[in-house]
């Protein structure tokens, strides 16, 4: 599962792999449209139309098996209509106790931001319950006219003192919960960013500019060891100087958690084999458990 700020739909989308590997987006507060279908069309009509439609999916495929986009567009529209009978149970948090709502921060009235992604961090441990195999939780507040969002060049103090008080809350209960209910021995959490801040002002401006040299993620839960710091910045924080890693590295320390090779796992894709790490990484085997 992944915490992250929200930039755009490429932090869930699949890259150089197939369709069928694309993320969906959905919230607690905007769950996916068309999940219900109309009220005419209900039991065993609803069920036969499905198993139609699956067996004339399968015999096109069968008829042209090297079109890879034809098999991801298939297996999309099976994903969705399996949600259609599942995900709205999952969106609805009414039977959630009391306490758990309270835990989590998602019946704060006082603090609307934080409630609705305390209700998200509620959807995100709902999914991992039921199977759900990746979640990638995002925040990105805005306050009205949309003056305040997740990224820090402007004012940063001022956006980041929003954030924390959104997000520590909610992300402390989720981890709390899972492990609780024993998810959290088979959930890999992973808090990330693409880059940090630099230690400085920005020129121009209360916020900080783009720092790929030196910043902080952290991961816990399935194969990670606890209290394990990895790495060293310099006294400002400007770079990292210590057991230097890079993104390649983090790459392909997930992958291995995940059970997956990170050097023998490719891709064929315009006409070369691609690999999720590049030809880069490698496993950080002093932060495993």
């Amino acid at each position: 599962m992944l915490f992250r700020s929200q930039a755009s739909v490429n932090n869930w989308g699949p890259g150089f792999l197939p369709a069928e590997f694309q993320g969906t987006p959905f919230s607690a507060k905007d769950p996916i449209r068309n999940l219900v279908p109309p009220s005419e069309v209900v039991g065993v009509r609803d069920a036969a139309a499905r198993d139609v439609l699956r067996e004339m999916n399968r015999r096109h495929l069968e008829q042209n098996p090297a079109d890879g986009s034809l098999a991801a567009r298939i297996a999309s529209y099976e994903l969705a209509a399996r949600m259609q009978l599942s995900v709205p149970e999952v969106t609805d948090l009414s039977n959630e106790p009391a306490s758990v709502l309270r835990e989590y921060g998602a019946d704060d009235p006082k603090d609307p931001l934080k409630a609705a992604y305390a209700r998200n961090c509620l959807l995100a441990r709902r999914l991992l319950e039921r199977g759900v195999r990746f979640v990638q939780l995002f925040n990105g507040a805005y306050a009205s006219g949309g003056a305040l969002n997740w990224d820090g060049h402007n004012k940063l103090k001022e956006q980041y003192d929003t954030h924390a008080r959104i997000m520590d809350q909610p992300s402390a209960a989720l981890i709390r919960d899972l492990r609780r209910r024993g998810l959290l021995a088979d959930t890999l959490v992973v808090w990330c960013t693409e880059f940090g801040r630099m230690p400085m002002f920005q020129k121009g401006s209360q916020g900080r500019d783009h720092n790929p040299d030196g910043f902080t993620c952290w991961l816990t839960g399935a194969g990670v060891q606890g209290g394990v710091s990895y790495g060293v910045t310099d006294d400002l924080g400007r770079k990292a100087v210590q057991e230097v890693l890079s993104i390649h590295d983090l790459n392909a320390t997930i992958l291995h958690l995940l059970g997956l090779n990170h050097e023998a796992l490719t891709f064929e894709h315009n006409g070369i084999q691609r690999r999720l790490t590049d030809v880069h990484g490698h496993v950080v085997r002093e932060i495993l458990a």
